[in-house]
């Protein structure tokens, strides 16, 4: 790498022949040229290994090629952390290998950056992007998140990070659409490697958003492309979404405890998002069925006493019949 870049870009893939080299080439497209390309692979088997080698050998004075020791698979968080390791920006920009920027993304993210030292990261909004197919019914389904706060201002912590906790449809940063001033990065400890893949975005927006102030930009600069093999849509499909919320949550909880913050928002929104897993509330839920199941029984018998015995087989027999007629 004979160049002094200002960002480093830092694209991980996992078998990702079918749109890395659309990303790479959104990169090649940036208006803004001074930047360096790290291509992780995450022990592909497929084709993107060989794609990612060419465009590294074909620019070499601007791509580099890495991947883990033996050709591991190792996750999410260890490859993200295998380019920042090696990045020599000062600051740090990612791409996931399915997703797309803007011409503009960084020349307006740096200079963004370049006017506010105080914030230590910048995003904005990320288009949730289906329109790709090429099918025009699909044109409908792009659209944008709410950013949730007051746009193109810099956000003291911990007022993301607790908006981002409570959920709900708000943008959230996405790592494709993020500008992060390296410090930053190693101040925090990188990615969270027990986290392979589901919030291990997250708990990295955890840690800085908790740290340090972001600003939060009304404008558009990266494509997030919907389909089916993507990582979010496969853990959607299996439920590993929803189980891995609750050690996501475990972690927020070590880690604010860890950290010594006690700042009352953050204690009552985690507690709230924690609520549901609690065991009391599973006894509670428990109780409930069964004394709403008891009580049926008691009036069913109170009922029997109480009618004369034809109108309480008339009623017996009517109840029957609706359970059995089609909705």
């Amino acid at each position: 790498m004979s160049h002094n870049p200002l960002v480093s870009v830092i694209v991980i893939f996992l078998n990702g022949e079918a749109f890395l080299s659309e990303a790479i080439e959104s990169i090649l497209a940036q208006t803004f040229e001074n930047w360096e390309l790290l291509l992780v692979d995450d022990g592909s088997t497929d084709n993107s290994t060989r794609i990612a080698r060419q465009y590294a050998e074909q620019n070499s004075n601007k791509i580099r090629y890495l991947e883990h020791a033996g050709h591991q698979n190792r996750g999410m968080s260890a490859s993200r952390n295998l380019g920042i390791k090696y990045s020599l920006g000062k600051y740090v920009a990612f791409l996931d290998a399915d997703d797309v920027w803007l011409p503009q993304k960084l020349e307006q993210q740096v200079a963004i950056l370049e006017a506010h030292p105080e914030a230590a990261m910048l995003y904005g909004r990320t288009q949730i992007w289906y329109s790709w197919t090429g099918n025009p019914e699909d044109d409908q389904l792009d659209h944008f998140l709410s950013l949730g706060v007051d746009p193109n201002k810099v956000i003291e912590p911990p007022e993301l990070f607790v908006l981002f906790l409570e959920g709900g449809e708000i943008q959230t940063p996405t790592t494709c659409n993020v500008l992060i001033r390296c410090e930053i990065i190693k101040e925090i400890g990188g990615f969270h490697e027990t986290f392979r893949g589901m919030y291990e975005d997250q708990v990295f927006f955890a840690k800085l958003c908790l740290k340090a102030p972001v600003y939060v930009a009304d404008a558009y600069w990266a494509r997030y492309r919907q389909h089916p093999n993507s990582c979010c849509a496969v853990a959607e499909h299996t439920g590993e979404a929803n189980t891995a919320w609750l050690p996501y949550l475990n972690w927020v909880t070590e880690y604010l405890t860890e950290q010594g913050i006690d700042d009352p928002r953050v204690w009552r929104v985690l507690r709230r998002q924690l609520w549901p897993y609690h065991p009391i509330r599973r006894r509670l839920i428990n109780w409930a069925w069964i004394t709403a199941w008891a009580l049926k029984e008691k009036l069913a018998r109170i009922t029997q006493h109480l009618l004369p015995a034809s109108v309480y087989d008339w009623l017996t027999n009517l109840g029957k019949m609706i359970r059995r007629t089609p909705a």
